[in-house]
């Protein structure tokens, strides 16, 4: 089974969807899958999919949704649909094998790329960043309704694809891939206005891409809505890197 769930939710068993169209057994499926391997219990499950609100017949009701989802898995397998949606004491878990779910390749890309940053490879760490970030194709889950504890893991993922997107960019400016970044990063400076780290890697390619005075323009920008929607400056970090465009220092603009 191929399971992707970095973007539209999608599973296929030979090219064979087994994701269910309806709205409810969808959400089941995508929490298992994103817990793939590990029980999750009938508790856990019935908060996903009703929150408080868990109805008398929520037992009965599961245990259907459970059925179609192996109805799905038995007519794209041949029959096997216990040994994918596996019954455990308490609850359920779905079982895969490795490299059939997408957010599994990009942690493991992610943390390779990691630790090619740490020793210096910052080569090998971009290109592995760069891999990690392809297994993304738009949201995560954006088609699946989501309860509490998807909306979490939701927020988790997002969370590590800025991270990542975030160290991958500044491997590429070790390498010297100024000016090329530039592009990119207007774009995230301005999906996310108050991102410090982003609006600093913005900095210093414009100053290293002789255009120290956007440089410059770009903080203003930051500290404007900081100070408008917040009343905070920006941080030392980004005050330091401002006052070394302003006196030339290009020792003291590495991020």
């Amino acid at each position: 089974m191929d399971v992707r769930l970095l973007g539209p939710l999608e599973a296929e068993v030979d090219g064979v969807s087994v994701v269910p169209s309806a709205g409810k057994p969808r959400q089941l499926f995508a929490l298992l899958a994103l817990n793939a391997d590990r029980v999750l219990t009938v508790p856990v499950l019935m908060e996903e999919i009703w929150g408080e609100a868990i109805p008398r017949s929520a037992a009965t009701t599961l245990q259907t949704y459970v059925l179609q989802l192996r109805r799905r898995i038995s007519a794209a397998t041949g029959g096997h649909a216990r040994g994918v949606l596996v019954t455990r004491p308490g609850g359920y878990l779905l079982e895969v094998q490795p490299g059939q779910i997408d957010v599994d390749d990009f942690d493991r890309l992610a943390g390779a790329g990691r630790a090619a940053a740490d020793r210096g490879d910052a080569r090998a760490a971009s290109d592995l960043f760069g891999r990690a970030l392809a297994q993304w194709r738009g949201p995560a889950l954006v088609d699946v309704r989501l309860g509490g504890l998807l909306e979490l893991e939701v927020l988790r993922l997002s969370e590590d694809r800025l991270a990542v997107l975030e160290r991958r960019i500044a491997a590429d400016l070790t390498l010297g891939r100024h000016a090329e970044l530039v592009p990119e990063l207007r774009v995230l400076v301005a999906r996310h206005p108050m991102h410090e780290n982003f609006c600093a890697q913005l900095m210093v390619a414009l100053w290293r891409s002789g255009a120290a005075w956007r440089a410059l323009e770009a903080y203003q920008r930051l500290r404007t809505t900081l100070v408008t929607d917040l009343g905070l400056e920006p941080s030392g970090r980004l005050r330091r890197l401002q006052h070394a465009i302003l006196v030339g220092d290009g020792e003291k603009t590495a991020t």
